[in-house]
């Protein structure tokens, strides 16, 4: 969340580019993973206990949109009520949640979302399913994916159902520095010029961060932290007197996947520093009166729980 032209919905853009392949069956709708029960569609898992073959092939981690306006049928998919009376067949047309499987599911102006999308999300996010019930015909898919917002908070705030689904929580501010912004309006121009020789310019380095985050996802289930640096963070939640544990969680995680990143398999104090303030600064509880930036208390109780002086 941030100021308006900052870059923030360039740079979600952006990160489809950075992930590696995923493998799917072949013209399969919901992206389904042949080997993962959670991640695969009723067609799918129906041909595997029948032992028959699955053709599969490699595609680029789904990006996909969700506009504001939006209706429930475009993003939970339809259900041919004709097609399922007169041939007997459930015929379903998949909705933006069955692109989104294994995805990223991206909403710009997120604040500004209707409710009713709103809930639908939530009962997605939550279970890792989504349920279409039309006439008396019900279908379910896998729609697992990753959540992503951007919007800019002076033109409303979030639900906080909604809100405490993000994981971490960024603050994109507008550069000040004038020979930054100089640079930034130069990369602009030449990407305007000519898209394909900006992009090959940039190639070698796209191709090295690739690299790392499959080296960090390979690392990421050895990685460790010590009981006592999760005792801190919990600390940490605790007195800033955070609803529920899901902050303790995603610290932890965003903990772990910071060290793998860096290439270590034990997490560190300085991973955690690194993280926090993007975990917690969106899970304290609003009070009008308060001075001091979330993101500062988050920093200023960080630093005295792991006593760190500044």
């Amino acid at each position: 969340m941030g100021d308006r032209g900052t870059g923030k919905s360039t740079t979600i853009r952006a990160i489809a580019d950075l992930l590696p392949e995923i493998e799917i069956v072949k013209d399969d709708p919901f992206n389904s993973d042949k080997s993962d029960l959670d991640l695969m569609g009723n067609e799918v898992r129906e041909a595997i206990q029948n032992n028959e073959s699955l053709e599969t092939e490699l595609i680029k981690i789904p990006m996909v949109d969700l506009p504001l306006g939006a209706t429930e049928d475009r993003v939970c998919g339809t259900i041919d009520i004709e097609k399922a009376l007169t041939e007997g067949v459930k015929a379903f047309e998949p909705g933006l949640l069955a692109k989104a499987n294994r995805g990223l599911l991206y909403v710009d102006e997120v604040n500004l979302l209707d409710d009713h999308l709103v809930d639908i999300l939530l009962d997605s996010a939550a279970s890792g399913w989504n349920t279409v019930e039309r006439e008396g015909i019900s279908i379910r898919h896998p729609a697992r994916f990753v959540l992503v917002g951007s919007g800019n908070p002076e033109e409303g705030e979030l639900r906080p159902q909604l809100l405490d689904r993000f994981g971490m929580h960024a603050e994109i501010r507008t550069v000040k520095d004038p020979i930054l912004r100089v640079k930034v309006v130069e990369e602009r121009t030449s990407f305007d010029q000519d898209p394909m020789i900006w992009i090959n310019n940039y190639e070698a380095k796209q191709q090295e961060l690739r690299d790392r985050i499959v080296s960090a996802q390979q690392l990421l289930p050895t990685v460790k932290i010590d009981y006592d640096l999760r005792v801190k963070i919990s600390e940490v939640c605790s007195q800033l007197d955070v609803d529920g544990l899901r902050g303790d969680i995603v610290t932890n995680r965003a903990a772990k996947a910071h060290a793998a990143y860096n290439g270590r398999d034990t997490v560190t104090i300085e991973d955690i520093s690194k993280i926090i303030t993007l975990c917690l600064r969106h899970r304290l509880r609003k009070d009008p009166l308060e001075s001091i930036d979330s993101g500062d208390k988050v920093g200023k109780v960080f630093k005295e729980i792991f006593e760190i002086e500044d």
